[in-house]
């Protein structure tokens, strides 16, 4: 069922409509604390897709968050579920992007 309910919801999360995507990514603010570790089996979907153009998003909206919710995946979820995928994404971003999930991994 939450896979299902995901693998619709992300592609709002980097829709090309901006605020579509901005709004996408608060509701996603709001849904990591009460699903936590829940979210365990579409977090290799969600990284990504939170992740990608999002965090080197020129809008500051998008910017602001896409970091808020990076921030509560570290504060909500078990940081073992987490590793793995932001390494992943870190080794194959530039810019920003790149320095901020840097700073979260360390």
């Amino acid at each position: 069922m939450l896979l299902q309910i995901f693998d619709a919801f992300k592609p709002r999360l980097h829709d090309s409509n901006s605020k579509v995507n901005q709004v996408a990514l608060e509701a996603m603010h709001k849904m990591i604390p009460l699903l936590k570790d829940n979210l365990s089996p579409v977090i290799n979907m969600l990284i990504p897709a939170i992740v990608d153009n999002n965090l080197n998003s020129k809008n500051p909206g998008i910017y602001a968050a896409a970091t808020n919710v990076i921030q509560a995946l570290c504060q909500h979820l078990d940081n073992s579920l987490l590793l793995q995928p932001l390494c992943t994404k870190a080794q194959f971003l530039s810019g920003k992007a790149k320095q901020d999930l840097t700073e979260k991994l360390a």
